[in-house]
């Protein structure tokens, strides 16, 4: 999809006259994160996968980025796709974007999930050592260290394959695309804006999850009028490590009577 000259790799299933259902990335994935949830989602809503910029097959021009503008580059593919409202699932770096989103163009959104992400990073040195490791080494350089937050030991024992599928993933990111998004969120500081958000919001967290430690998003469900917690067993990619657990709770949120809209 060619939005304003810039190339966004988009998929879209499901029946066309179902509500809107948009997903979005973790900090150096893609759309196909969300292959477990896609079948029983695409069933229900009318589902928009996309790669964030600077991932996948997406746009990955030089950065820094920052959190308004992967909002905005969300919006700009609802209009593009005609669609003036969706319901919202992101996790990690999606979830961040969520946020944004959901302070500041909530009528487009009906309900939203947040799911492993964090709303502010009190220390940015960590994710300045990792934008140089990049920029020095490659995506390689992180990999491993990066997939050991990602998944439980357990996990990666148990599915190498699923493990493997990530590592190509994440290797195979852009440099620049990696880095610009590593800015945007060593750089964003949502806490105050989210207490903005008046659409209804289940916040997602995992009891293993070192990346985005479970205290950040009881912090965001905190600041969120109303917004609903869930506890998984997982590491940081909770969707992808216990995705029928994930896929229920997220449906559970998703139909509930009044997810129609805003509250």
């Amino acid at each position: 999809m060619d939005i304003g000259g810039e190339t966004f790799n988009v998929k879209v299933e499901g029946p066309q006259n179902a509500p809107a259902l948009m997903l979005s990335n973790s900090l150096g994935t893609d759309l196909h994160m969300w292959d477990a949830q896609a079948p029983q989602f695409s069933s229900r809503f009318r589902l928009v996968r996309y790669d964030s910029r600077g991932h996948g097959a997406s746009v990955a021009g030089k950065g820094p980025y920052s959190i308004e503008r992967l909002g905005r580059d969300a919006l700009a593919i609802l209009d593009a796709l005609g669609l003036a409202k969706a319901h919202w699932v992101g996790l990690s770096k999606g979830g961040m974007v969520g946020q944004w989103l959901l302070a500041n163009a909530g009528e487009r959104f009906g309900r939203a999930i947040f799911a492993n992400t964090a709303a502010h990073y009190e220390d940015p040195s960590s994710w300045n050592a990792r934008i140089a490791a990049v920029r020095a080494n490659g995506m390689a350089a992180i990999a491993p260290a990066v997939i050991e937050r990602w998944l439980t030991p357990e996990f990666r024992k148990r599915d190498p394959a699923a493990v493997e599928r990530l590592l190509a993933t994440l290797r195979a990111t852009p440099v620049e695309g990696y880095a610009s998004c590593c800015a945007a969120i060593r750089d964003m500081d949502l806490r105050e804006s989210d207490r903005r958000i008046k659409n209804p919001v289940l916040v997602i967290v995992g009891s293993r999850d070192a990346a985005t430690p479970r205290e950040h998003g009881q912090d965001i469900a905190a600041r969120i009028a109303g917004a609903q917690l869930v506890e998984l067993d997982a590491a940081h990619l909770s969707n992808i490590e216990q995705s029928e657990a994930f896929t229920q709770a997220a449906l559970r949120f998703l139909e509930a009577d009044d997810a129609s809209g805003p509250r």
